[in-house]
This record gives C-alpha cells, sequence and structure tokens, in this order.
C-alpha cells in the first residue's frame, strides 16, 4: 500500500477489467488513490466504470492496519441493478449496528446488500461472522450477500465460507469453505418488501438514521434485469455439510494455508525432519494432503538416544502416506562435535548443551536437502512449545515454515485423532499413545520440564489469549508457582519466537501481529 507503483497497477487493472463487463456487473475491491488512499470497491457495468465505493469503518485492532494505509470513506452507496436498489459495503463496513449497510438498507431501500470482505480465520471465527451477518439481515430486514476471500497468505488463512442470507435471516446458500468455490442463488426482492411491512422496529430506525442521510449516494448502472426468475436449486445452507467438527475445521485451515504458502513462493516439494513424535508426524500428514505424496519428502535422523519404536513408527507413517523417506543417522556427526568441543566443555554429562547439539545437526542436515534441491524446509513446533520456548534456536525451529505453530499440544493429539478416524488409521496408533519426548537424552520425557499439557494449554490460553493476569490466573484455581513460571517462560521466550518461520494462525490470537510484545522490557514477575 506504501508503494505508488503497486497503487498504480491496481488501478489501470481495474480499468481492464470494466472493459470486460458486457452484459454483466461487477464488483472488484481495490486500493483506490484519488484525494487520498482508499480501500475501495468499484461498480463495473456495460465496459465502464460506474461508481466507486470507499470503505467507512476501517480496523485497527489484531492482524489489522487499515487505519495506517487508508483514509475513511464518507458516503454510503446504493446502485441501481434496473429498478432495484443494491447497497454495496466492505468487511468491517458490515460488522457495526447503524453502520453504512442500515443507512443503504433503511433510507436507500436497497433489497440487498453485497459485502466484499477479506477476513482471516480462526478457529470459531466462522460461527460468530455467521451470527454477526443473522444481525445485519434481520434489523435492517435485508437480503445479504456475503463474499469472503479464500486462500492463504503469510500466517494468515482467507477461509471463504461466503453465504447468502435472507431478510429473515435464514441461510439461502453456503459456498465451500477453505476452497474456491461457485454459488448461483435466485434472489427474492419481494421478500424483503414482506418483511419491512411487519417489522415496526425497522420503520423506526429510519428516524434514527435520518441525520446521516446526507452521506447517501444513488448510483444509475444502466443494467436492465432480463430474466427476473430463472428457477435454480437452493443453495446448501447447512455448513455440516462441509465441516464435521471443529478439528476438521482446523485441519482444513492448516491445509489451505500450506499450500498457498509453498505454492505461492514460488516452491513445488517440502522436507521435513520426521522423529516419531506426534508434531512431526501431524506437520508430515498437512504436507501431504496440501501437496501429495511425491512432494513431501523426509529425513530420519535417529540418534544413540533415539527409541528403536519411534524410527519404526515414523518409517511406517512415511509408508502408510507414500511420501519418500531417507535414514540418516547422527551419531557419529555427533560424536565429532563433542570431540572438537572438549576441550571447551565444562562437563562430560549430558546437558542443554549436548541436546541442543543434536537439534541443530538435524537442522543442518535439513537445510542442506533445502540447498540441493530447492526443498522448502517445514518446522513442526506447535504453540505450546513455542510459548515457554521449548524447542531450540537454528534446530527444531530451522525451517521456512512453520505449519503448527499456532495449534496447542492438546489440539494436535485432537486432531491427529480425528486423522485417523477419518483416513483409515493413517497415523500409526502408537505415535498418539506414547508419551511425549524429545529423546535427547536416556529416558527423557516432555513433562521433567513441563507441566502436564492439559493444563500448560490451560495457563497459556488464560494468559496469551485472554490476556488474563497472573492474579486472574491463579483464581481459576491453578498453583501460584506454576502460573509464575509458566509466564515468565512465555515473556521470556519472546527472543526466539521473533526468530522462528511464520506459521498458520488459527487462534483468536497467535504470536507476532496479533502480539506484538517487546524483548526488551523490565516488566517481569517475582
Amino acid at each position: 500500500m506504501l508503494k505508488p507503483a503497486f497503487i498504480q497497477e491496481s488501478q489501470a487493472l481495474v480499468e481492464k477489467l470494466a472493459e470486460l463487463t458486457s452484459g454483466i456487473i461487477a464488483v472488484v475491491g481495490f486500493a483506490c488513490k484519488s484525494d487520498d488512499l482508499y480501500n475501495s470497491a468499484a461498480i463495473l457495468c456495460n465496459r465502464r466504470l460506474v461508481h466507486i465505493y470507499h470503505k467507512q469503518l476501517l480496523p485497527n485492532y489484531s492482524v489489522f492496519d487499515e487505519e495506517r494505509y487508508f483514509q475513511k470513506g464518507s458516503r454510503s452507496t446504493v446502485f441501481m441493478v434496473g429498478s432495484i436498489p443494491v447497497g454495496i459495503n466492505i468487511c468491517e463496513d458490515i460488522y457495526y449496528s447503524q453502520g453504512p449497510a442500515s443507512i443503504q438498507a433503511v433510507l436507500g431501500s436497497a433489497a440487498l446488500i453485497i459485502n466484499i470482505s477479506a477476513s482471516p480465520y480462526y478457529c470459531g471465527k466462522i460461527g460468530e461472522r455467521e451470527k454477526l451477518l443473522y444481525a445485519r439481515a434481520v434489523e435492517n430486514r435485508v437480503n445479504l450477500l456475503y463474499l469472503n476471500q479464500v486462500g492463504g497468505q503469510d500466517e494468515l488463512v482467507f477461509d471463504g465460507s461466503s453465504m447468502a442470507l435472507g431478510p429473515d435471516g435464514e441461510i439461502l446458500g453456503r459456498a465451500r469453505p477453505f476452497s474456491p468455490d461457485t454459488l448461483l442463488l435466485d434472489i427474492d426482492t419481494k421478500a424483503v418488501e414482506f418483511a419491512r411491512l411487519k417489522d415496526p422496529k425497522f420503520k423506526n430506525q429510519r428516524k434514527s438514521l435520518t441525520a446521516q442521510s446526507g452521506s447517501l449516494q444513488v448510483v444509475e448502472t444502466g443494467y436492465q434485469i432480463k430474466d427476473k426468475y430463472i428457477g435454480l436449486e437452493p443453495g446448501r445452507d447447512n455448513y455440516m455439510e462441509y465441516i464435521s467438527c471443529p478439528q476438521e475445521e482446523i485441519l482444513e485451515a492448516l491445509v489451505l494455508g500450506t499450500r498457498d504458502y509453498v505454492l505461492k513462493n514460488g516452491f513445488k516439494t517440502v522436507v521435513l525432519g520426521l522423529s516419531g513424535g506426534i508434531d512431526s508426524a501431524f506437520a508430515t500428514f498437512i504436507a501431504w494432503r496440501a501437496l501429495g505424496p511425491d512432494n513431501v519428502k523426509v529425513l530420519l535422523m535417529p540418534s544413540m538416544f533415539s527409541s528403536e519404536s519411534s524410527v519404526k513408527d515414523a518409517e511406517a507413517l512415511s509408508k502408510n502416506l507414500g511420501i519418500d523417506y531417507h535414514i540418516v543417522p547422527i551419531s557419529s556427526i555427533y560424536d565429532t562435535y563433542l570431540k572438537q568441543l572438549e576441550p571447551l566443555l565444562k562437563t562430560r554429562d549430558i546437558n542443554i548443551t549436548k541436546e541442543n547439539l543434536q537439534a541443530r545437526i538435524r537442522g543442518n542436515l535439513l537445510m542442506a536437502m533445502s540447498n540441493e534441491y530447492g526443498w522448502l524446509v517445514l518446522a513442526a513446533s506447535n504453540k505450546s512449545e513455542a510459548s515457554v520456548g521449548y524447542s531450540t534456536l537454528y534446530g527444531d525451529m530451522v525451517g521456512g515454515f512453520s505449519p503448527i505453530k499456532d495449534v496447542y499440544k492438546t489440539a494436535v493429539y485432537d486432531i491427529c485423532r480425528f486423522i485417523n478416524q477419518k483416513y483409515d488409521n493413517l497415523i500409526p496408533q502408537n505415535i498418539i499413545d506414547k508419551a511425549p519426548s524429545a529423546e535427547l537424552k536416556p529416558h527423557q520425557k516432555d513433562r521433567d520440564s513441563l507441566p502436564e499439557y492439559s493444563v500448560l494449554d490451560a495457563v497459556l490460553k488464560a494468559y496469551i489469549e485472554q490476556e488474563k493476569d497472573y492474579h486472574s490466573i491463579v483464581n481459576m484455581g491453578f498453583e501460584p508457582q506454576l502460573v509464575k513460571k509458566i509466564i515468565n517462560m512465555v515473556d521470556f521466550s519472546e527472543y526466539k519466537r521473533r526468530q522462528g518461520a511464520p506459521g498458520i494462525k488459527i487462534t483468536p490470537r497467535a504470536f507476532g501481529k496479533d502480539r506484538r510484545y517487546p524483548i526488551t522490557n523490565g516488566f517481569k514477575l517475582s
């Protein structure tokens, strides 16, 4: 948005698209530069640019920075499709009662509101959005067409989930989530008239909105409706026909985000370190779903501390998915490191230094494959680990992308169980059943360093997503010293997270743009 060349090319493309609108109306979102820069929608019809609507409500929270780039629009637009008034607005404009949608429906008599949107996904967002759209349709007694972007961009996934609602809030049709889709619908504009006649609340809105009548603009398109009704079959209205449960919804978001990050950035194939643990198994499955078996490569890199069962589990998963795997033992490389460093090491015991050496050797081998073949390395750290720093810089954090970076460990288990239900036990059950371990020293288990993940994740959600402070979390029933330890680990580990690969946002508050926490600060619990 700060590149003049991009703005110029964007506007030139809108003019080219206008040439293609013979006999149709097209609504196209773009960045418009006039007296200032606006987030805008162009209305194109019969080979001409009919009108440009400027977004009025600019979000400046969470991942959004629109006020940093755009000026607010000041006029609500209704354009005429034959004799039918149609309102147009953009994303946040639909979120507020008595906003642009109300002006268009109540003062402009719009029978249909079209909202074009780029609304990023997190778990639960689709349901929240549906409730909001229901409220706007009912309070304005209007047909509502919500069109959301589909695809991944860096850490964000746009889920699509476009839908049409009638004036009673009923869903007239629903497009497929997490996939490009086409939805054809007949819209009954007469239903709006009947609904408004019967609703006294709708009539009373006009008084409170009259002061804003000067902001309403009616635009003639010159378009004539030829077919008033073509008798299409009703669209799907049940989300469960597409997505069966929250675990499947998150999985589809992760698959879409991974596929688009890999392909849109010019890669074709990915490589992962497959340890036999649940995180790398989950990340490998996501890559397999996103890119297909031919484009997923894995290295099994056992050390002297790797259990025989972990190696067998990793081999079994690779065979189940039909992906290429190579076993590259690291014990001799590790011994060479220790021999070279022996004069500088303080102890012969296995300590954090020696544990991290193993992780960094594996990271080097994965990056070697990336250099050799042009494969993108995927990291497999989850949100629980990233939150408290239970990972190794330049080791298991190595990668160009981190698909499960925003997935808590407990959610990893839940989704893997769902995967086995739907995909006929592709993930070996032992990977799910065994106690999690980094296997960097004898008999190591995650619980030696961390609380049980059910407790850890509950505290993390309260602190990161709900922004509860120490005392509030303790009052939830958690042990005070444990809460203090977890909070300090989260804040101290910011320097690690800042150096990690981007990953897909699937919670309401992911690390990164959602949580802009300074590395250097003196605010610590004592």
